[in-house]
């Protein structure tokens, strides 16, 4: 059955989330961990991902081997997880991780950082591939393999589900079909939870942004100030709406090759100061965002 599209959502009346505390708004950072899973010679796609890294858009090398964007993705496995790890972790923050299997499993080390962190997991998929192009037969694959090596590398299954590039016709349903899942994220409609019905059953979507998101990097912005004042306004305008009475929730989306450098890493450590000074904010786990919502805002038929 296709799914129906939804241009009215809420509406003018969104219901109050009721966040703990009191909260005037639910912050959601994400750490996009895919270094490892992308299209690449080794894993037989015949080409090097240069996607959301400095090589981004150059297409230098049409097929083969680019060893230069290999490298970009690199920094971002070896480097810029461990500097966004100590960011969150010095200020006793959570964050979410937004895991592609593979990338886990090559590279131990860092998948049991996230497994004492106390950070709550994702599945970005087995692969950081398009899972529109896949078959049906492929992609319901895609999500057992993703599952089970989750569930080895980081300790537990995955509490959600989010496609890279987006989802195929059939991911929701593929998703519900296996089970085990609190949420997907493959929606960018809203800025609050919502209810869906997949064959005949109750099935969450907490709504992601590839808004306030340091891609922004990978295209027309360039310094650290340009990116913590583009967050800082978002998140200082669902913070005044909040406060007069309609709270929603921010997710920020976070890649370690990207914002992990030094100079864009300063960005993020001005967002998370910055938030850090304002009272009746929850930063919270996207597993936690879940939970409430089900038990707060349950599902009606």
């Amino acid at each position: 059955m296709t799914e129906q599209r939804d241009f009215i959502g809420y509406g003018r009346t969104p219901p109050d989330p009721q966040w703990p505390g009191g909260a005037k708004i639910a912050v959601n950072f994400v750490m996009n961990y895919e270094e490892g899973s992308e299209p690449s010679m080794q894993d037989g796609e015949g080409f090097t991902e240069t996607g959301l890294t400095e090589a981004h858009g150059l297409n230098q090398v049409k097929s083969g081997r680019d060893l230069a964007a290999e490298g970009m993705f690199e920094y971002g496995s070896r480097v810029g997880f461990w500097r966004l790890m100590r960011l969150f972790q010095e200020r006793g923050l959570p964050m979410t991780v937004f895991g592609c299997a593979l990338a886990l499993e090559r590279n131990p080390e860092a998948a049991a950082a996230i497994r004492e962190s106390g950070f709550d997991v994702c599945s970005h998929g087995w692969r950081w591939v398009k899972h529109f192009e896949l078959s049906e037969a492929e992609e319901r694959e895609h999500i057992r393999l993703a599952v089970a090596s989750l569930e080895k590398t980081v300790g537990h299954r995955p509490d959600g589900w989010y496609c890279r590039y987006g989802p195929s016709v059939n991911t929701r349903r593929l998703v519900v079909e296996e089970g085990g899942f609190l949420y997907d994220s493959d929606y960018y409609g809203d800025e609050l939870p919502l209810w869906k019905t997949v064959q005949g059953k109750p099935h969450l979507v907490v709504p992601y942004s590839l808004t306030n998101n340091d891609g922004k990097y990978a295209g027309w912005m360039g310094t650290s100030d340009d990116w913590f004042s583009y967050i800082r306004d978002a998140f200082d305008m669902l913070y005044e709406e909040g406060a007069k009475g309609q709270p929603k929730m921010m997710s920020i989306g976070l890649h370690m090759r990207l914002i992990g450098h030094p100079a864009r890493a300063m960005g993020l450590q001005r967002v998370l100061d910055h938030i850090g000074r304002r009272k009746d904010v929850w930063v919270t786990r996207r597993v936690d965002i879940a939970k409430h919502w089900r038990t707060v805002h349950p599902y009606k038929a």
